[in-house]
């Protein structure tokens, strides 16, 4: 999967995504500020949201309370969201500090517009994973998909998928946990695997809704490619996602823990060159037990392994030597040399 310039694949350290979701409260300076300080923390990519209202939403939505808000989905969306002037602002602001610049549609003209204004990709969030005319309008556009799977299942995941195959797209599923934040009981790292096995086609990641940035680290680990959190450049703002959102320095330790972890990875399990200095006084070699006489036949209790491991004969053949004869005396201790046996 390709979106930019970026590679995004099993030889490529996570793509970490920075989510700015509305965490600006609706102020351009302050959405701003966030991209800078992510960019600051080595971050590649940054995720917004757009939201025209109108189109997005009902009248029923002035009635419906978040359960991590104290006013109803309309009125904290109405308040956050930034103009498409504006988010047009932001996304070239974005991509001239060097980031990737993504955002999720909630609705047909933020898709549109996000087509117009020349997104890499698209963001679905987990609230729109089965909203299937919106996929079908947003795959159209031909570009790569990333959609997070919170609250879904695999049935439940499978008329999307359809879709985005349909269209011949490169796509990325995000495992999540729709709840802000999410308890660690509740984190599915597990189904990291599950959707690997259900949708072998998608690149699979992690959006964690989680405190801190342990759950993230754990899904770098378990080989998620992206990695998508929401961002704040200070917790003492506030807003209904702050609480899940990682500042400056979580984001900075996210991002390098997660390639070391990806470097970790790619080693396979053999001795490595840094381990043949080691190996060569930790390992055992064969060595008599007591003192042998010339032209006595090895037994068990003859010989032992003992460090260091210079010697000719490994441990590891001990049984190799049982049964072959002594062509010299050997004392107690000594390493023994094949050119000693017959």
């Amino acid at each position: 999967m390709k979106i930019g310039n970026r590679l995004i694949s099993e030889n490529q350290p996570p793509l970490i995504v920075a989510e700015l979701g509305i965490n600006h409260g609706g102020c351009l300076q302050t959405a701003k500020d966030m991209v800078k300080h992510a960019a600051k923390s080595g971050c590649e990519c940054v995720k917004h949201q757009t939201h025209f209202v109108d189109d997005e939403m009902t009248d029923e939505a002035r009635k419906i309370y978040p359960p991590n808000a104290d006013t109803s989905i309309w009125n904290v969306i109405e308040k956050a969201a930034l103009s498409a002037d504006e988010e047009f602002e932001l996304k070239n602001y974005t991509e001239s500090l060097g980031l990737i610049y993504l955002s999720t549609p909630f609705s047909r003209s933020a898709a549109n517009f996000l087509d117009e204004i020349g997104v890499e990709a698209f963001k679905i969030g987990s609230g729109e994973a089965d909203n299937l005319p919106l996929i079908e309008h947003v795959a159209s556009f031909g570009k790569p998909i990333i959609m997070s799977t919170g609250m879904h299942s695999f049935s439940s995941l499978k008329g999307s998928v359809d879709i985005i195959e349909k269209y011949g797209l490169d796509f990325a599923l995000l495992e999540c946990t729709s709840a802000y934040p999410t308890p660690p009981e509740t984190v599915r790292l597990s189904a990291i695997a599950e959707l690997k096995q259900h949708f072998p086609r998608a690149i699979v990641g992690f959006s964690d809704h989680s405190i801190g940035t342990t759950m993230s680290i754990a899904a770098s680990a378990l080989g998620a490619k992206i990695i998508e959190k929401h961002f704040t450049d200070t917790r003492y703002r506030k807003g209904p996602d702050i609480v899940c959102s990682m500042d400056p320095s979580e984001l900075k330790l996210l991002i390098e823990r997660s390639i070391e972890i990806h470097q970790a990875l790619q080693s396979k399990k053999e001795q490595l060159p840094i381990e043949k200095k080691v190996y060569k006084f930790a390992r055992s070699s064969i060595v008599a037990d007591r003192d042998i006489r010339k032209g006595h036949k090895i037994v068990q209790k003859d010989i032992w392994a003992r460090r260091p491991g210079n010697g000719e004969i490994a441990g590891y053949e001990y049984a190799k030597v049982l049964g072959m004869t002594a062509r010299v005396d050997i004392v107690k201790n000594k390493q023994l040399s094949w050119s000693d046996l017959s």
